[in-house]
């Protein structure tokens, strides 16, 4: 098998696509939506780089008739030294008024786009904060980033120079044809001549170059989120020798991803050499037709000079337009995927008049609730359960028969298809998102450990708990021993996931951090399933502390985090099959008691 081959069927193996790209003209309404975070520096930074442009345009409009018609034409030619002094005089004065200009254009504008990027990407990141778990079942993290940092990034050119160069440029341009027409229309006509060809040209490519920053995004996407998965999976990779064929599919991804920079850049590049040939002939028709004009008296010296200051000036910004038209095309690939993202609706919304509820009891209701996480299976079917204020209910059952499923709903994660949840006899649709969650504390099998110390992570539920709230909920739960020991007690940095701790340490600080945020409702989502003996006999005094006067929801596979349970429900298939406490369960001799008998050490 040679490298090739070998390549494709890795690529095979990770379910390897090409990209496709959807052909859609130049989106302005797009392009103004963007502009529209503009709007708040709309009377501060964006007035004054406004000022700036136009003074420097007015300098670089004028100095060209002086320097030439006034400077030739009349001091020169007249041998008038105090006019010619007065010229030169007024002549610097006008660079040095530009100069000042310019400094304070750039300064404006660096600020102007630095904060509308740090604008956009707030939006952004606040509104996929708000979204729904379905939206983020359906991409990987590694895509959303790119979202975030690369596409957001690639606008700011645009920003920064690009938007007021954009206006410098039209102004320039109308000014110097104007001026050019008022020297000598008929030599203008002459070179405007090759004005439809260099249009017709540059429209031609760019579709293409439009069609090539698509294709950057896309490729650049996908190369971020792979090299995320990679790094969240390196213990995968590496457990099972797979170093050499994720590398190899890495490459082909890198490669991709190159290639599509070096079309794009090539196609772009294309149109600056397009201005300069077009300005080479147009230098051509004026150097002959100009002679022409001067030799048979209609046109003087110092108009010829002037007319070739401005004719150079009128090719600059046409190139600069081109330029700044690219970084629109580069703008409108990026934006239509910011906006895909911002235009996302989550499935889960507030109310309209959300009931606010500052102090829930905790009884929760199931009444007939169906759900499916897509419409070809149902996660749970017909479900009725209540669970009384106070009560520890556990959900048992085989992989998929729908226990967390009902833990996401009681949450809100996601909102039944049929039927209602309710709250101390709300439905939990009405009750207000943020008095809901606060009030109800999840702790996963997996605990998540956020950069930063160990203090930080107990205190992320309650920011505003003091130090000695934080280090009694750690004690409650036992995880204060271990956290002494390591080196800064409280203050020990751990990075992303800590993966410093052991697994059972980063449970305890899940239970520490659950026990500070004082829920009315708590659910362990298999909380217990990786921690050894020594830590669960720990794990069994916090819990009694921890679900004491709270509604508790347990999904576990061990018995001995269950036993005690009032009510132990037992679901198959996204239905309920037997509910009871564990003695009851245990004379009917059911699925219940065939759980217990399979696995005598707990489930």
């Amino acid at each position: 098998m040679n490298k090739i081959e070998k390549k494709t069927m890795i690529m095979e193996r990770f379910h390897y696509s090409t990209d496709t790209i959807i052909d859609k003209p130049f989106n302005w309404k797009q392009m103004w939506r963007l502009f529209q975070y503009l709007k708040p520096y709309s009377k501060s930074l964006l007035p004054k780089a406004f000022i700036a442009v136009l003074l420097s345009g007015i300098v670089r409009l004028v100095t060209p008739i002086l320097i030439g018609k006034y400077t030739l034409d009349f001091a020169i030619k007249n041998k008038d030294i105090p006019l010619l002094i007065t010229l030169v005089i007024t002549i610097a004065s006008l660079y040095f008024v530009s100069y000042i200009a310019n400094r304070f254009r750039i300064k404006w504008m660096n600020m102007l786009g630095q904060n509308v990027i740090y604008d956009i990407r707030k939006h952004l990141f606040t509104h996929v904060q708000s979204l729904s778990h379905r939206f983020f079942d359906q991409r990987s993290a590694g895509s959303i980033l790119v979202r975030i940092m690369n596409d957001i990034n690639s606008l700011q050119e645009l920003f920064t120079s690009g938007v007021i160069n954009l206006l410098m440029d039209f102004l320039i341009l109308i000014g110097v044809v104007i001026l050019l027409f008022s020297l000598s229309p008929e030599l203008t006509l002459a070179i405007m001549v090759i004005l439809p060809c260099m249009f017709f040209i540059s429209t031609s490519l760019r579709k293409r170059i439009r069609r090539s920053w698509q294709m950057v995004r896309l490729k650049q996407s996908k190369l971020n989120s792979h090299l995320n998965e990679s790094i969240q999976g390196i213990r995968v990779t590496q457990a099972f020798t797979q170093e050499k064929e994720n590398t190899a599919f890495f490459d082909g991804i890198n490669t991709e991803n190159f290639q599509s920079w070096r079309d794009a850049t090539k196609k772009n590049a294309m149109f600056s050499p397009l201005v300069e040939m077009t300005n080479a002939i147009g230098t051509a028709i004026l150097i002959w037709y100009g002679v022409t004009l001067i030799m048979n008296g209609s046109l003087s010296i110092g108009t010829f000079v002037s007319f070739a200051f401005y004719l150079g000036m009128f090719w600059e910004p046409i190139s600069r337009l081109g330029q700044v038209y690219n970084q629109l095309l580069m703008g409108m690939a990026s934006s239509e995927r910011i906006f895909e993202f911002i235009d996302e609706k989550p499935n889960v919304t507030e109310a309209t008049k959300p009931v606010a509820m500052k102090n829930i009891q905790g009884r929760i209701d199931f009444e007939n609730v169906e759900f499916g996480y897509d419409s070809t299976r149902k996660a749970l079917k017909n479900i009725s359960l209540s669970i009384h204020s106070g009560q520890t209910v556990a959900l048992v059952g085989h992989t998929g028969s729908g226990k967390t499923t009902i833990a996401n709903l009681i949450s809100r994660f996601y909102d039944p298809t049929d039927g209602r949840v309710m709250i101390d006899g709300v439905d939990s649709k009405q009750i207000s998102l943020s008095d809901l969650r606060s009030q109800i504390s999840v702790v996963l099998q997996d605990t998540f450990i956020f950069s930063g110390t160990i203090m930080d992570n107990i205190r992320f539920g309650s920011p505003d708990a003091t130090d000695e709230k934080v280090i009694e909920a750690a004690v409650a739960v036992g995880a204060d021993d271990f956290i002494r020991h390591l080196s800064n007690g409280y203050e020990t940095e751990v990075e992303e996931r800590g993966n410093v701790l052991s697994v059972g340490e980063r449970q305890l600080i899940s239970f520490a951090r659950a026990l500070l945020a004082n829920p009315s409702i708590i659910i362990l989502d298999e909380a217990t399933a990786s921690i050894d003996t020594e830590t669960e006999v720990k794990i069994q005094v916090a819990l009694k502390k921890l679900l004491k006067g709270r509604t508790a929801i347990m999904i576990a596979h061990r018995l001995s985090t269950i036993r005690e349970a009032d009510n132990i429900v037992v679901l198959d298939h996204g239905e309920i099959i037997e509910q009871g406490n564990h003695t009851h369960l245990m004379t009917l001799k059911g699925a219940y008691y065939q759980l217990v008998t399979m696995n005598q050490s707990g489930f």
